[in-house]
């Protein structure tokens, strides 16, 4: 098995600190300069982004083709969708708002193959993408792919451990954004707030004490570091349309006019 294959399952058994670039826009080619770029990762996003299945499908193969592991958040509640974009050759899968232990199992049952969950086989583009054959991939799947529950309210707070227990998922994601609003019942939207700070201190250390990969979606490189330090190991790190914004304002400055 060559070294580009499920390489975001494998860094994270390492130890490793893997970075995901974050991307909305819809656009794969984009998905692809992020991952030439150096991220070892590469998100598409379902859920809030502009990604179809058409063009997750050709994102995920853009990503791969840049030497990057493809990762989808799928649209909330629509555990149907996790198995699709694993046909096609997603090596993550980040489901949102996972609130309970019945939640985390029927995101493991639609992501796992059995006897840890429910998937059918059926993996056509994976199959091209990482040339291998059928049986091969189905055996070692469940190690390679890995699963994301989004840990974003109170209800998943307090059921933290059950979830964190729960066979087939592989990691939490806090959402920091949906998180501050749910600790101030809708009041303030600040992801870096006390409230948010102290609950992903718990977070993380839940994920650790269960031997499960904490991971989080930061702003910037400053907080993606900071929270590296706390422990977290998957972080994604700003999105396209704020590298293209940068990019643009830094170029646009710059100018003599």
């Amino acid at each position: 098995m060559s070294d580009q294959r499920f390489s975001l399952a494998r860094r994270l058994r390492a130890g490793e600190t893997v970075h995901t670039g974050w991307c909305g826009l819809g656009v794969p080619i984009v998905a692809e300069l992020i991952g030439r770029a150096g991220f070892p990762a590469v998100t598409l996003d379902q859920q809030h982004g502009l990604y179809t299945m058409e063009s997750t499908a050709a994102g995920i193969a853009s990503v791969h083709m840049a030497g990057a592991a493809p990762i989808v958040r799928v649209p909330l509640g629509d555990f149907a969708v996790v198995s699709r974009v694993l046909d096609f050759g997603a090596e993550g899968v980040i489901a949102p708002m996972i609130n309970t232990p019945e939640d985390a199992r029927l995101f493991a049952a639609a992501a796992k193959y059995p006897p840890l969950g429910e998937r059918s086989s059926g993996p056509l583009r994976a199959l091209m993408l990482n040339a291998m054959e059928i049986g091969d991939y189905v055996a070692k799947a469940n190690d390679n792919v890995v699963t994301l529950a989004m840990i974003e309210t109170r209800k998943a707070l307090s059921n933290l451990d059950a979830i964190l227990a729960t066979p087939g998922i592989d990691a939490v994601f806090v959402g920091p954004s949906d998180l501050s609003l749910a600790l101030s019942d809708g009041k303030t939207l600040d992801p870096h707030s006390r409230e948010v700070d102290a609950a992903v201190d718990e977070i993380g250390a839940a994920a650790k004490k269960a031997g499960k990969i904490a991971g989080a979606y930061t702003a910037n490189a400053e907080r993606a570091n900071a929270l590296a330090a706390r422990g977290f190991r998957f972080l994604a790190v700003a999105s396209d349309t704020g590298f293209v914004r940068a990019g643009i304002a830094a170029t646009w400055n710059a100018l003599k006019r």
